[in-house]
């Protein structure tokens, strides 16, 4: 981690490209006020209460969660967080101090502390130390993990059984993670926003300035203004290639996997409408949110990938606010648009074929071939294809992990998921397939949702266990 470590241990990111930096803690946990402290005790009150009443497939997966105690850190194992997550991260050593404060913890019975030991296990690739990691957390948690990389199934565990955060929770996970990626001071900020569940997706922030397309970054390099071209020019989309198609006011535009892959983030304006793009690959999920038209007061935000995930669902941001928005539901959840209580409205994606699009939609335009840097991969077919790669908890199981659906929200503010495949086939036959005041209908080869009136109502596909967990208690079609 630091050229200058020279304890018995070395912690070694799994980024070699990295350049990292070390910076003071102090001042981060000087910020903690009062109304932080009681919101905190606020939530981790109401999510004991949950814990209480999980799920029987819960249970059933991982089984019985350990007593979790309230209140306030004792001064003595406050010490030993500081010891063993913040200074061995600003410090840039673990040494003899931090293995005996980490034995402290371990003994302490407080599972709340498993968050902060998860924060750090995502970083180490040390063998030695991340088993250490390991062990404190098996001990905490009461469970006896088997594999080499821990991370995963401790953090599995962590979200199914829904343990409260330990008390100034934030302030040590900031430490540790802008210690370690520079650019995420202005990220890891308070907010309407569940910090357990973020972690780090395996690559550094898109912080290059508005429309800088092809300026080189060790990201995820979204694409802002992208070139187009007729169907008629694209000859080197196949008809089976997948394509996400967008209309806005009578206007087509194609924007293909292959591309999105890559870039999974596009500003685009279409039908004279600004819009903003994510696709999170982990998540089979593309989305179009307008980003014009907003409050006054409010510039357009300009989507990032911030390297951080929720859930196996990858965190956005607004370059210029350095607001976080939730990806999946288009809220900004921290920052000067959060303040704002800014909700982006979407517009429906439509996932289908090449070949089946250019024909229904023959004018349309479509992203030029060099945005997918030559690049042309399919991880559900190959990284994702035996299930989400990074700790989800538990999925709801009315169906399977990465069943294709259709999701969208009613006028009544539920939301509903379709399951792709038995939607289709009803559509074919000529079947109406309706919810409350959702319409679904065929749309050049894939499916999207109406309104009663046929009007858009901002729907797109997703895979189950996504949808499932950020719209809890989704109704289901069929039942």
């Amino acid at each position: 981690m630091a050229s200058a470590m020279s304890s018995h241990y070395r912690v070694f990111l799994f980024v070699s490209l990295m350049t990292l930096a070390f910076f003071g803690a102090d001042a981060l946990f000087a910020r903690e006020g009062a109304r932080a402290q009681e919101a905190a005790r606020t939530q981790e009150a109401a999510r004991t209460q949950e814990a209480a009443a999980l799920p029987d497939y819960v249970i059933k997966e991982f089984g019985e969660p350990p007593a979790v105690p309230e209140g306030p850190l004792p001064e003595a194992l406050r010490s030993a967080v500081q010891v063993a997550f913040v200074d061995s991260i600003t410090q840039g050593t673990w040494g003899r101090d931090q293995t005996i404060a980490l034995n402290e913890i371990s003994e302490a019975k407080d599972p709340r502390i498993v968050w902060i030991i998860s924060d750090l296990m995502r970083f180490v690739s040390d063998r030695d130390l991340h088993l250490e990691l390991a062990t404190a957390a098996s001990k905490l948690l009461g469970k006896d993990f088997q594999g080499r990389d821990f991370w995963g199934p401790v953090t599995d565990h962590l979200i199914a059984w829904d343990i409260p955060a330990p008390p100034d929770y934030l302030q040590a996970k900031r430490a540790i993670f802008t210690n370690v990626v520079p650019g995420w001071d202005d990220i890891f900020v308070e907010g309407d926003i569940d910090w357990r569940l973020v972690s780090w997706g395996g690559v550094l922030i898109d912080d290059r300035a508005y429309d800088t397309t092809d300026e080189a970054c060790n990201c995820i390099p979204a694409a802002d203004n992208p070139e187009v071209s007729s169907a008629e020019d694209a000859t080197w989309l196949k008809d089976e290639d997948i394509v996400f198609g967008i209309e806005v006011n009578g206007e087509y535009r194609a924007y293909p996997r292959r591309i999105m892959e890559v870039r999974e983030m596009v500003n685009d304006t279409l039908g004279g409408r600004d819009l903003g793009i994510p696709y999170c690959t982990l998540c089979g999920a593309a989305q179009a949110y307008f980003t014009d038209q907003l409050p006054e007061g409010i510039d357009r935000p300009i989507l990032r990938t911030s390297g951080l995930l929720i859930r196996s669902n990858k965190v956005m941001y607004d370059i210029t606010s350095f607001s976080v928005f939730d990806t999946f539901l288009g809220k900004a959840v921290t920052g000067p648009l959060a303040e704002r209580n800014l909700q982006l409205k979407q517009a429906s994606v439509v996932t289908t074929d090449w070949g089946t699009w250019k024909k229904a939609h023959p004018e349309t335009t479509v992203l030029l071939e060099r945005y997918a840097l030559g690049r042309d991969p399919d991880f559900r077919n190959g990284r994702d294809a035996n299930g989400p790669i990074f700790p989800v908890g538990d999925v709801d199981p009315r169906l399977p992990v990465h069943e294709d659906i259709i999701g969208v929200i009613t006028a009544s503010g539920k939301p509903v998921a379709f399951q792709r495949s038995t939607a289709f086939l009803a559509l074919k036959n000529g079947d109406e397939i309706a919810y409350e005041n959702v319409r679904l209908e065929l749309a050049a080869g894939g499916i999207k949702a109406v309104d009663a009136d046929g009007s858009d109502l901002g729907s797109h596909q997703a895979f189950w266990f996504a949808w499932s967990q950020f719209h809890p208690g989704t109704a289901l079609w069929p039942q």
